[in-house]
């Protein structure tokens, strides 16, 4: 069953309440959809977990947190999913996000000769941002939109499938009677 799976990542309450760099937000923290593994906490966190991946911000997992407390969803999930973008994963992510965004906008592609330096942001990224940005949202969306789709869905069939064994062993157990 998922709930079992995802209470790997569960965190309780009462340890993040010590912590002292979260003091000022321990009045937003209390609520238990927070911190629950239930399907209507989880799948969307999960959700917004993999919509906040494919934004070209950094700070995945703080920005998931956030979100995930203002929409009332689970947090350690929301930002356990943001690594779904890591430094394997990134920069194909980006890539084509921005051919994408740039064949939606009728730009012709550039050549991404990526330097990590302050001239290359100055020079080049100026030009890239638009089309990567409208590729990022729409390929975060769809992604999204997928992940809650999929994960409701087995979800749902995993509970079912729970409560029909359940129910034969009972039934079982009531014949051998």
């Amino acid at each position: 069953m998922p709930r079992r799976f995802f209470r790997k990542f569960a965190v309780k309450r009462d340890a993040l309440r010590r912590q002292w760099y979260l003091a000022p937000f321990a009045h937003l923290l209390h609520d238990s959809r927070l911190w629950s593994i239930r399907r209507r906490t989880v799948v969307p966190a999960f959700s917004l977990g993999l919509f906040v991946a494919y934004l070209p911000f950094p700070g995945h997992p703080v920005q998931a947190a956030l979100l995930a407390v203002l929409l009332k969803v689970n947090i350690p999930i929301a930002a356990v999913t943001t690594f779904v973008s890591n430094p394997l994963t990134i920069g194909p992510m980006f890539y084509l996000a921005y051919k994408i965004g740039s064949t939606l906008l009728g730009l012709p592609p550039q050549p991404l000769d990526f330097e990590l330096n302050i001239a290359w942001f100055m020079e080049k990224f100026v030009t890239v941002w638009q089309p990567m940005l409208l590729g990022c949202v729409l390929l975060g969306s769809t992604i999204s939109v997928l992940g809650y789709v999929a994960l409701d869905i087995f979800w749902r069939l995993s509970l079912a499938d729970y409560l029909a064994r359940r129910r034969a062993r009972k039934l079982q157990k009531d014949r051998s009677r």
